[in-house]
């Protein structure tokens, strides 16, 4: 390996030389490559936040020279190769992607660069700061120096309000009195900027619907002081439209709940808690509509009031559009305040729809294969924005990599019936206004599922959910089902999968427990929602506890034996998932992505196994991509050590307990094409040990050494959001091996992964 590596430097060092000699012949006799500038700052006094004054006076240095990679221009390289006559195919090809023109010394105007420096530090209080250049050549490159003399700035002493007109001179002030700028403050352009545009804001919020951070203007005053210092004044400028200074109110609200620009304007209006609505064959209650819209009539104008109005409307799911307008009223009023008339319009989408959709399903059972669904849909049922949903789906799945074992295929028919009310459901009355940002939304949902796993069992399940979910606010979302019931049943097994559960009794204890009652809740941090953020973080809590209320009916049937609920063993349990998330966005579509995801499961009362379907594994291209689904762990298993494993393939390895961490870079390669490099480590155990694995599946203190490992590289289609993914890893770290054999970068032997979508 370390031969390897040194081959590999030193064939680096050769073709770096190759591209040096290549380009410098091509660098035209009377010019010099300009490979890039330098900024020396000479100060006679402590620069406080010298870095950040560094950053922004180098970011004026133009121009850019060109991009080096290890050392090598390669986009240079390829627009030379350009040039010839007959570049080929693949040189057109790589100068259209990674082609630079050249950067010569000529290029330069130092005296505009000199002027944009000097600029800068006097919009940062730096004034009679000096700028000077030079040039430091060899004899194809040239770089440039620039050297900037900076003073002792000038620093605020005071910050006050002119005289201003009523009313709004008394709104301006109290915002002056809460400004961020301060005495001392160095004189900061920018800072000024954010100040405008905050007392803009806050005005808005007030009412002052026609007012604009443009009429406002600084004016510095350095007259009283001989060191350097400064008051400064906020003023109005000159000729403000009297509009712009006066408050407005909100006098009429009108509420088109089912507009279309097609059609004529409703006569009826309706007057409900003084909101006019106005439609012709009463589409929308208004007792259900009313409680989403946040404006009042004698409100004063606010923006973000607006912005939550159209929010929450947007959010019933029955609407295409919203659209709010303001329109100023004439009045005889006084002078000192306006008044609006906003109208909400909503054009409604098609009550029926009916869409089909071909999907590619990936599985946490290892299925992965194409289904269809058939899905009807019929919005705002009964005139309160309910959305009614039955989907039928049809799969074939099949199970791919690792060879050929029993049950590697799946026939599957399901049939869901969901209906989403767009409010809270609930027995005793809560005030509209305790949900502020979004209001809840209540869904029900009955299933059936049908399963025919091959050579292994029929399977048939029935769930039903009754719960709620909202947004707290734009990153955190809640969802809660109080009522979570399902029902699963062992139709039919073949003698094969019967061997595989005399195998592993707690495998076909997990299997017993047919009928799950219980309550699950999840808690969201998003900020994956803001895509153009630097630094992005996602957490998820999933809370899943279930047996303890309807424990309280169960039937006892025997010192040994589980209670039952209506002639069926229920399970009871509890289950708590952390799913932690960061990306780091840099550069071009360039991610450094990394996930921690940690659970942990315990059956207790009813039950001594959590039921198989609630259990955790390990593996596969949503997990530890360098091992199979569900074949890494629990623990330091290993089936093929196993003298008692007589099945053909272990089983769906699972346990209570998991641990898996994730980190990868993603990065574009050309248009839809992305690429990834990564490394996975993780594994499942349990707290109680099973016998069937021999001790090797519980959770120790050693766990640590017990990860397995993997690394891999990627292939990624992203066409619009819609991710086809290929992952091709390999282990460098298997538990399962005996100890001093477990580090090995098993290269020869990778596992390839294809899966929709990100893994995190």
């Amino acid at each position: 390996m370390k031969l390897y590596f040194k081959y590999l430097i030193f064939l680096l060092f050769i073709f770096g030389g190759l591209y040096s000699c290549s380009i410098a012949k091509h660098i035209p006799e009377d010019e010099r490559l300009y490979t890039g500038a330098e900024l020396n700052i000479v100060s006679d006094s402590i620069i406080k936040n010298e870095a950040g004054l560094r950053k922004e006076l180098e970011s004026v240095l133009l121009p850019e020279p060109n991009s080096k990679f290890l050392g090598m221009y390669l986009g240079l390289y390829y627009h030379y190769k350009n040039q010839n006559g007959k570049p080929g195919f693949i040189n057109r090809w790589l100068y259209k992607k990674l082609g630079e023109k050249p950067v010569y010394q000529s290029d330069v105007e130092t005296f505009e660069v000199q002027d944009l420096l000097l600029n800068r530090l006097e919009n940062r209080g730096f004034f009679y700061s000096r700028a000077s250049s030079e040039f430091e050549e060899s004899e194809k490159k040239a770089s440039a120096l620039y050297t900037v003399d900076v003073p002792r700035p000038y620093r605020m002493e005071t910050y006050q309000l002119d005289s201003l007109p009523a009313p709004i001179y008394k709104e301006i002030d109290s915002l002056v009195k809460e400004s961020p700028l301060s005495k001392g403050m160095r004189f900061d352009l920018n800072k000024m900027k954010l100040e405008r545009l905050r007392i803009d804001s806050n005005l808005k919020e007030r009412g002052y619907y026609n007012f604009n951070e443009s009429f406002l203007i600084f004016e510095a005053d350095t007259n009283r002081y001989d060191n350097k210092s400064f008051d400064l004044f906020l003023k109005l400028k000159k000729a403000v439209p009297s509009k712009s200074i006066v408050p407005y109110k909100i006098s009429k609200i009108n509420v088109y709940a089912d507009y279309n620009t097609t059609d004529s304007i409703p006569s009826e209006i309706i007057r409900y808690k003084d909101k006019n609505y106005l439609e012709e064959d009463m589409f929308f209650k208004p007792k259900y509509l009313d409680p989403f819209i946040t404006l009042e009539e004698g409100q004063f104008y606010n923006p973000e009031t607006s912005r939550n109005t159209a929010r929450r409307l947007s959010t019933i799911g029955a609407y295409k559009y919203v659209n709010i307008q303001y329109k100023e009223v004439d009045t005889l009023a006084t002078d000192d305040l306006g008044l609006l008339e906003a109208n909400i319009y909503l054009s409604p989408l098609n009550k029926r729809a009916f869409s089909a959709e071909l999907q590619v399903v990936n599985k946490s059972n290892s299925f992965t294969g194409p289904a269809l669904a058939l899905t009807y849909s019929n919005r705002n049922v009964f005139g309160g924005g309910e959305t009614y949903n039955t989907t039928l789906k049809v799969g074939y799945e099949a199970q791919i990599g690792g060879g050929k074992q029993s049950g590697d295929s799946s026939f599957e028919l399901g049939l869901k019936n969901e209906l989403i009310f767009p409010r809270v459901i609930f027995p005793i009355k809560i005030n509209d206004d305790f949900f502020e940002y979004s209001i809840p939304k209540t869904k029900t949902s009955l299933s059936l599922d049908f399963q025919d796993r091959r050579k292994l069992y029929t399977l048939i399940s029935g769930t039903a959910l009754f719960g709620y979910v909202w947004d707290a606010n734009r990153y955190v979302t809640h969802q809660i089902n109080p009522i979570s019931v399902s029902y699963t049943d062992l139709m039919k097994t073949t003698p094969e999968f019967e061997l595989i559960l005399d195998d592993n009794p707690f495998l076909k204890r997990s299997f017993e427990q047919q009928f799950i009652s219980g309550l699950t809740y999840s808690f969201t941090y998003n900020e994956m929602v803001d895509q153009q953020k630097t630094h992005q973080k996602f957490l998820n809590f999933m809370l899943d506890v279930a047996g303890n209320s309807i424990s309280l009916f169960g039937k006892d049937q025997g010192p040994d034996a589980p209670k039952t609920f209506l002639g069926m063993e229920y399970a009871q349990y509890a289950k708590a998932d952390l799913d932690l998330r960061y990306h780091f966005n840099f550069g071009k579509e360039q991610t450094i992505a990394a996930r921690v995801f940690g659970g942990y499961g315990m059956a207790y009362g009813n039950s001594d196994i959590i039921p198989f379907v609630k259990q955790y594994y390990a593996g596969g291209p949503y997990s530890i991509r360098a091992f199979r689904i569900r074949s890494l762990g629990p623990g330091t298993y290993n089936p093929e050590e196993d003298p008692n494993n007589t099945s053909e393939n272990f089983f769906d390895k699972t346990g209570n307990i998991i641990l898996e961490a994730n980190v990868e870079y993603r990065f574009p390669i050309v248009s839809f094409l992305k690429g990834a490099v990564f490394a996975d480590a993780g594994n499942i155990w349990n707290s109680k040990e099973n016998p069937t694995f021999g001790g090797k599946d519980k959770f120790t203190k050693n766990f640590i050494n017990e990860l397995g490992m993997g690394a891999g590289v990627g292939l990624r289609v992203d066409i619009q959001s819609f991710v086809i993914r290929f992952d091709l890893a390999a282990p460098f770290h298997d538990p399962s091996l005996k100890k001093g054999e477990r580090f090995n970068f098993d290269v020869s032997n990778p596992i390839l992964n294809f899966a929709i979508g990100y893994p995190f």
